[in-house]
């Protein structure tokens, strides 16, 4: 009887571990990442525009630089996730991708330089967490802090940028180019 109890156990804890989205659960998650990246971004870039408008590139990216993480964790708290953007080309160390978010990067990079689209990712990890991954991608107003030097970055504007991230890669854009992800983990 003890070895039928625990043959039980173990084939309930495989079949858990291994759990799958049903396709309902995957819209469902995927519209909801899509909401809450779709508004952090909105909220992110509604108060860089405003700084941008009043100072330019010189009060837009101190800003940057102090307030945009703790307003990415209000957003965070305020649907009950976590939330994380993420890039290749880092501006900030505090962003580093995990290596699964590496990983989606390059797959995404992959599929765009081969013509094709790029989609959100919804998928579970090892600890049954649902995961949504979408790209981030350069959009023309972008282009002022992440653009080319000399032709939408300015040089001076690139020099503010140095003072406040010494290590910055993330220069170098054109429109529609893959600056990075959103990594969206949903707390239940």
């Amino acid at each position: 009887m003890k070895n039928f109890l625990l043959i039980g156990l173990i084939f309930i804890g495989i079949v858990s571990c291994n759990r799958k989205l049903t396709i309902k659960e995957k819209e469902n998650y995927t519209a909801k990442g899509k909401e809450i990246a779709q508004a952090t971004f909105n909220e992110l870039s509604s108060q860089l525009t405003a700084k941008i408008n009043s100072g330019g590139p010189s009060e837009a990216i101190p800003f940057c630089n102090l307030e945009a993480n703790s307003l990415t964790e209000q957003m965070a708290e305020k649907f009950n996730v976590s939330i994380r953007r993420t890039s290749n080309q880092l501006r900030s160390c505090s962003n580093e991708p995990s290596n699964r978010e590496a990983a989606i990067i390059s797959d995404y990079e992959q599929l765009l330089n081969a013509g094709k689209p790029i989609a959100p990712i919804i998928e579970i990890d090892k600890n049954n967490k649902k995961h949504f991954y979408a790209p981030i991608k350069v959009q023309s107003n972008c282009l002022v802090c992440h653009g080319k030097i000399n032709e939408t970055l300015s040089v001076s504007t690139d020099s503010i940028i140095k003072l406040f991230y010494p290590f910055d890669k993330a220069i170098g854009y054109s429109e529609g180019d893959l600056r990075g992800i959103w990594s969206i983990e949903f707390k239940k």
